[in-house]
């Protein structure tokens, strides 16, 4: 039977770069996202078949990620990896962002992934299964008026919370804090700046790793800067 697993913000950067490389070991794949064009252009090349399923919305928003949780274990019987991927940043620093600009990627950067995970658990220990969130050297370093910053050090909280909560269950989790990664994320503020930066696929591949380990083994925390990257 096919592995299953569901990608949180897939159509661009690194969540597709994971679902790609799924999709070649042999996964069925559920993908989210709030842009429905970028999702379908991303599915329909692929050419997966059945294999791949594209969920448009919000993870912030809680009715989303029942519905989403809900279709693809109706639809393949079983939940196997989720990779807790969506996510944004804002231009400028905390004392630049308006209020409401802040108070949105609070909610997708923190409320998202705790939604996510709550709705997910219950399948992953049917499975014995894993959960990956993605991170950020951002979350283990503290720089000035970075609100950015703040959601990922809460990220990185609920990766340890959760793995307390269910490794006695069989459950894997597993906190994946990159350094610099060229993807669209840098958009929004500008480019992405000079220096030593990774791939989205270098991070698909610390993901696969983290997903395909032998059954008994829990990687915790894997942190990956581009050589030269110093903080």
């Amino acid at each position: 039977m096919k592995p299953v697993t569901l990608i949180t913000g897939g159509s661009t950067g690194i969540g597709a770069a994971t679902a790609q490389s799924l999709l070649k070991q042999g996964h069925r794949v559920a993908l989210t996202g709030r842009d429905a064009d970028k999702l379908a252009n991303f599915s329909a090349a692929q050419d997966a078949g059945d294999d791949i399923m594209t969920l448009p919305g919000d993870t912030a928003d809680p009715a989303h990620v029942q519905s989403t949780v809900r279709l693809v274990t109706q639809s393949w019987g079983r939940l196997d990896g989720v990779v807790v991927n969506a996510g944004f940043s804002l231009p400028g620093t905390l004392m630049d962002h308006p209020p409401e600009a802040m108070r949105a990627m609070v909610l997708t950067n923190v409320l998202g992934p705790a939604l996510v995970v709550r709705e997910c658990i219950p399948h992953l220990k049917d499975s014995r299964g894993r959960l990956v969130l993605l991170g950020s050297v951002a979350g283990a370093k503290h720089t000035p008026n970075n609100l950015y910053s703040v959601t990922k050090w809460a990220v990185h909280a609920l990766a340890e919370n959760t793995r307390l909560a269910v490794t006695g269950d069989g459950v894997g989790v597993t906190l994946v804090a990159p350094g610099k990664v060229d993807t669209p994320f840098w958009d929004v503020r500008g480019g992405l700046p000079d220096g030593p930066a990774m791939s989205a696929q270098d991070i698909a591949n610390c993901i696969v790793f983290a997903l395909t380990q032998p059954p008994g083994i829990d990687i915790n925390q894997l942190h990956v800067r581009p050589i030269g990257q110093v903080n």
